[in-house]
Parts: structure tokens; sequence; C-alpha cells
């Protein structure tokens, strides 16, 4: 069962900024690229949500518990608006299920057999390593 959690875009804060790279005149008159700036802790995610996000080993988490997103694909800033909020929806969206809990099981009869079997093999071999000794 697979719950959507969305961000509420009250929760975002954007700053136009240029753009890197080349581009001609355009990239150095117009602040097209878009910072996405999110907290976390004071975000209105679930608890668990939250846990999990804070607990990603993600670069664009901060320590301070900031996601980060940085959009300059497109030339438009409301294009690279929308594609930074989709990138963090997408981001909430992979940890909002939580994993399922791995339950032990104990190893079939023929495993133990290949198991014991092997170790039969690989003392035999050890067992004929030793010196020759005349009879």
């Amino acid at each position: 069962m697979s719950r959507i959690v969305e961000v509420a875009p009250g929760e975002v804060e954007f700053t136009a900024i240029r753009a890197q790279g080349a581009g001609g005149q355009n990239v150095n008159k117009v602040s097209s690229a878009v910072h996405l700036r999110f907290d976390i802790r004071a975000s209105s995610l679930p608890d668990d949500v939250k846990e999990r996000l804070l607990a990603m080993s993600d670069q664009r988490i901060t320590e301070a518990g900031v996601v980060i997103i940085k959009a300059q694909t497109t030339r438009s800033q409301d294009m690279n608006r929308a594609d930074a909020l989709a990138r963090l929806n997408e981001l909430v969206q992979s940890v909002a299920t939580p994993p399922r809990a791995r339950k032990a099981t104990k190893p079939t009869y023929g495993s133990k057999q290949r198991r014991l079997e092997g170790k039969s093999v690989r003392s035999q071999v050890k067992a004929t390593r030793g010196k020759v000794r005349g009879e």
C-alpha cells in the first residue's frame, strides 16, 4: 500500500539565481535558475516521513535538515521552479512508504546438507596436504 505525500507549496522557499555554464549573453543578464529550500523539521509532513528523510544519505540534504535543490535545465524560471518542486516531491515520495520488515527464516534442509558437503570436501583437500610418509 503506497500513500501519496505532497509538500505544501507554502513551506518551500524559492530563490532566483543566475544559471551556470555556457549560454552567451543571456546567462549573464537573466536569473532563470532556481534554488529551492525546504526545511524538513519545520514542515507539515508526517513524523515517520520526516525521520526517513533525515536519515537519508543524500547530498541535497544538509546537516540542519534542509533540502536544497538547484534547477537550471531550462531558460524559463517558471519551468525551473516546477522542475525543482517535482524533484522535491519525488524525493519525499521515495520515503513515503515504510520499508517492509524482514522476517527471519531458517536455512532449508538442502542448504544445510550442501554446506556440510562443502565442508567435508574442503576437509579432505586439507588432510591430503600433509607430509608424505614412507611406509
